[in-house]
C-alpha cells in the first residue's frame, strides 16, 4: 500500500479506542455483551459522549436514544455529512462489529481536529440505537424508527424476554432525548463496517467497495400443539409442537440449499415450551429469515415458506402463525457516494473489489433518503457475531483511511 496522502488518521489510537471501548461488556471467551439499552449499553454510551464532547461536538439525541454529535462546518448553510454505526452487539458478540464504524468515525473526528481541518459542511456522527435487535427482537430499530419503516409507539412497546419495554429500557438508562425520531436533511451518510463473511479476505482485498444490500424477508412463527405427558402419549395422540418446528427449520435450510451459494435461510431464536424433560412441548416459538441479492428471489421465497411450512403444520396437528415482521427490498447505494470510496481506496493504494452486503446495516434505512455508502474491511474467516471475531490493526486502519478520504471529500465538494 502507498500512501498519496499526508492527512492520515492515527491508527494506533483507533485500535486503543476500539480496545477500550472493547472492555464495556467484555466477555471470558474475548468478545463483547453490550445488549441494546442495558447498563452495559449506557457505559458504553456514556463514554461516547465524552470523547465527543472533549473535542468540542455537540450531541444531542432523539426520542430512540439515536446519538449525534456535530462538527460545525465553515458553511452553516449547506447540509451535513453523517458518519456511523452502533456500539450494541449480540449476546455473544464481537469486538468490531458496529463499534468498528463508530469509533473509526470517532477517529476521523479526531483527525480534523488535529490537523485544524474544518470542512466546508458540517459533519454528524451517529451511534444507532438496537441494530442488532438482539434483546428486544428487531434489528435496526434506531434507524427503522428515524427513517419511518417502523413506528415509533411499536417500537416502545415491544418487549425484552424479562418482560422489560423498549420505553422503560430507554427511561432505565436515561437515554430517551428529545428531539424527534424523524428524518433530517443531509447530505450524505458513510457507513464503515467488517464484512462479516468470508470474501475480502478469500481473495487478499483489503477493502470492500459496498454498492448495495441484499433483499431480506423475516418472520416471527408460533407453532401450537398440545403439551402431555411424554410417558403416556401415544404417537397417534401426539400433538408436538418441537416437532413441527423441526421439520419447518429444515425446510428453512432446504429451501436455502435451493438457491446456492446465494441464498440465506436461517433460524436463529428457538423458544420451547414448557421447555421439561418429560412434556412433550405443546409451544414453539422461533424466528425465520431469508436473504437474497434477488428481490425476486426474495417474494418467491416468501410466497413459498407460508404454504409449504402450513402444509408441515397440518401433518402434525399443530396449529401455525406466520407473521412477517418486515421485508426489505434489495438496496443499491448512492452512485457518486460509493464513487467517493473507489477513488479514495484508489489513491491510497489499497486492493480492493466490490461487493454487496449480505448483511442489514443501519445505512440500509439511511439510503432511503440520503445518499449512502459503506465501506468493508476483511474479517478473520469470515465470522462474526461470535466472541472470536478478529480483524487486524492494519485492517482497521486501513478502513478509518478510506472512511476519512471519503467524508471529507463529501464535505468539501463544490456547492
Amino acid at each position: 500500500m502507498s500512501a498519496h496522502t499526508n492527512q492520515r488518521i492515527d491508527g494506533k489510537r483507533l485500535w486503543d479506542t476500539l480496545m477500550e471501548f472493547a472492555a464495556i461488556g467484555a466477555t471470558p471467551k474475548g468478545g463483547v455483551r453490550r445488549l441494546a439499552l442495558s447498563n452495559t449499553d449506557l457505559r458504553g454510551r456514556t463514554l461516547f459522549r465524552a470523547e465527543c464532547e472533549k473535542l468540542g461536538l455537540s450531541v444531542r439525541v432523539d426520542e430512540i436514544g439515536n446519538m449525534f454529535a456535530r462538527k460545525p462546518g465553515r458553511d452553516a448553510s449547506r447540509l451535513p455529512v453523517l458518519v456511523g454505526s452502533h456500539l450494541d452487539s449480540q449476546p455473544s458478540g464481537g469486538k468490531f462489529d458496529g463499534a468498528l464504524g463508530v469509533l473509526a468515525g470517532l477517529e476521523v473526528m479526531r483527525t480534523l481536529s488535529d490537523l485544524g481541518i474544518t470542512t466546508e459542511a458540517p459533519i454528524e456522527l451517529i451511534n444507532w440505537t438496537d441494530e442488532e435487535g438482539s434483546r428486544f427482537g428487531h434489528s435496526l430499530m434506531g434507524s427503522g424508527v428515524w427513517a419511518g419503516v417502523y413506528k415509533r409507539d411499536e417500537m416502545f412497546a415491544l418487549r425484552d424476554l424479562d418482560g422489560v419495554s423498549v420505553g422503560d429500557a430507554l427511561d432505565s438508562i436515561e437515554a430517551r432525548g428529545s428531539e424527534s425520531a424523524t428524518p433530517f436533511a443531509a447530505d450524505a451518510y458513510f457507513e464503515l463496517h467488517i464484512e462479516q463473511g468470508p470474501i475480502l479476505e478469500r481473495e487478499g482485498k483489503e477493502i470492500g467497495i459496498v454498492t448495495g444490500a441484499q433483499a431480506q424477508v423475516w418472520y416471527n412463527v408460533v407453532a401450537t400443539g398440545q403439551d402431555s405427558h411424554a410417558g403416556t402419549t401415544p404417537p397417534s395422540a401426539r400433538r408436538d409442537a418441537l416437532v413441527c418446528a423441526a421439520r419447518i427449520i429444515d425446510l428453512v435450510d432446504r429451501m436455502m440449499r435451493a438457491r446456492g451459494e446465494d441464498g440465506r435461510g436461517t433460524v436463529g431464536r428457538l423458544v420451547v415450551l414448557p421447555n421439561s424433560s418429560n412434556v412433550i412441548p405443546g409451544e414453539v416459538r422461533f424466528s425465520v429469515e431469508f436473504r437474497h441479492p434477488d428481490a425476486a428471489e426474495i417474494d418467491r421465497l416468501d410466497a413459498q415458506f407460508p404454504r409449504e411450512a402450513g402444509f408441515i403444520a397440518r401433518d402434525c396437528g399443530v396449529a401455525l402463525e406466520i407473521s412477517q415482521l418486515f421485508k426489505i427490498p434489495a438496496q443499491p447505494f448512492d452512485a457518486e457516494c460509493v464513487d467517493l470510496v473507489r477513488q479514495a481506496t484508489g489513491r491510497l493504494g489499497y486492493s480492493s473489489r466490490e461487493i454487496v452486503s449480505g448483511a442489514a446495516h443501519d445505512a440500509v434505512y439511511v439510503a432511503r433518503h440520503i445518499p449512502t455508502a459503506m465501506i468493508f474491511t476483511p474479517c478473520k474467516d469470515g465470522l462474526s457475531h461470535n466472541e472470536a471475531e478478529s480483524i487486524e490493526p492494519g485492517e482497521a486502519s486501513a478502513g478509518c483511511q478510506v472512511l476519512f478520504e471519503a467524508v471529507v471529500a463529501r464535505a468539501n465538494r463544490p456547492k
